[in-house]
């Protein structure tokens, strides 16, 4: 096995390292010649760089054969990468044909594992690869999007990737293609110039056209507790606003807006509340008992969980908390507009997606010291609770 160096790395395999797993004329082709990437942010090949080619049923030691036969000869090359070292799927190269296709590796119930189609070849899958790689470094076939923000690059971006993918599948590309060129685009509807002060600078009305008319709440100066000092903060409360009902929000807009320390005053039972609490300001309320609140001294937006007392990251501030529940009602939207089939094919790939996604705007879940406790991770992954 060998690493080229030149332009741009890959690992390409001897004709003796192929051999007898291998047997499909133009997968040999592939992995001997142009090989596969060593750098790419969709595909990790790092199984096949240390280990070599194994087989599912080497992988999973699999000693009472438990494995079905479709997949016991199949050949684990790699793995999509997941934003934090998420756990995600192993990828499959069937040796006689040529086709790739994904797996959860099971070690303690191999009986339950199966395999889901990704792409038709190697060089299919590559492809697929580096387009969408091409658009989140927003070069190669993307680099005209680079400074174009809003609806209109989102939506011509997604028909671009969606037409590269569509031409390399026969017109079908696999659920996970699909929900790339779907779902990916969406992060190029927010600007990064710093013009509001915060991460983000959202388009004009970009909330009230998602949402509704009237379905988007804005504060005045009189609404804000003396704490909120953090003036991009109460800008953005004043002039964009946030959604009073989002699914797994809902704002608070029957009083004015009160720190931790005072919406818990009156309670019958004390709440544990955390340190610097009169600088919280509670803005509303996320499902399973949390509170959605802003540090009024540096905007940074907070999960404070009710029942256990404890405080994570949430956002790093205000727009990029609009731009997540944005991006939660645009991806139910899509689903609903192609008959759920995004939640239907593959959830799971679907919360990685939009985790993806996620993490290119706004890197909170991914840097926080317990990123394992972070909000938006845990329920864009809780298949059963459907927030997707």
């Amino acid at each position: 096995m060998s690493t080229t160096d030149a332009g741009t790395a890959v690992i390409t395999l001897t004709e003796s390292e192929l051999d007898p797993w291998v047997t499909h004329a133009s997968t040999r082709h592939w992995l001997t010649g142009p090989g596969l990437p060593a750098d790419s942010g969709v595909l990790s090949f790092d199984d096949l760089r240390r280990d070599g080619l194994r087989t599912v049923a080497d992988s999973t030691g699999d000693p009472d054969d438990r494995l079905a036969a479709e997949l016991r000869e199949q050949l684990v090359i790699g793995g999509l990468l997941g934003p934090a070292g998420l756990e995600t799927e192993s990828v499959l190269l069937d040796g006689a044909t040529g086709e790739i296709s994904t797996t959860y590796v099971l070690h303690d119930r191999p009986d339950l594992m199966d395999r889901r189609p990704l792409a038709p070849s190697l060089r299919t899958l590559v492809r697929f690869a580096e387009a969408t790689d091409e658009l989140a470094g927003l070069r190669g076939q993307f680099a005209s999007y680079a400074g174009r923000y809003g609806p209109k690059a989102v939506a011509e971006a997604s028909q671009h990737l969606l037409s590269v993918f569509r031409d390399g599948a026969d017109g079908e590309p696999a659920p996970f293609w699909k929900m790339a060129a779907l779902i990916r685009p969406l992060s190029l509807v927010a600007g990064r110039s710093g013009a509001s002060g915060l991460s983000l600078d959202l388009p004009h009305r970009l909330l009230d056209q998602e949402f509704g008319p009237g379905k988007v709440a804005r504060f005045e100066d009189v609404d804000f507790p003396a704490t909120l000092t953090h003036e991009p903060t109460r800008r953005f409360l004043r002039e964009v606003g946030l959604p009073e009902d989002a699914h797994v929000f809902s704002l608070d807009t029957d009083v004015p807006l009160a720190t931790l320390a005072e919406f818990h005053a009156d309670a019958d039972t004390p709440a544990r509340l955390p340190a610097g609490a009169e600088r919280l300001i509670r803005l509303g309320h996320l499902i399973e008992d949390n509170s959605l609140v802003v540090d009024g001294a540096t905007g940074a937006v907070l999960d404070w969980s009710e029942t256990e007392g404890t405080l994570h990251p949430l956002n790093t501030d205000v727009s990029t908390l609009a731009f997540t529940l944005w991006l939660l009602h645009r991806e139910r939207a899509i689903d609903a507009q192609s008959d759920h089939e995004l939640t239907t094919d593959a959830y799971d790939q679907l919360a990685m997606t939009m985790l993806q996604v996620l993490s290119t705007v706004d890197p909170t879940g991914v840097t926080s010291p317990a990123s394992s406790r972070h909000y938006w991770t845990t329920t864009f992954q809780d298949e059963a609770g459907g927030v997707l």
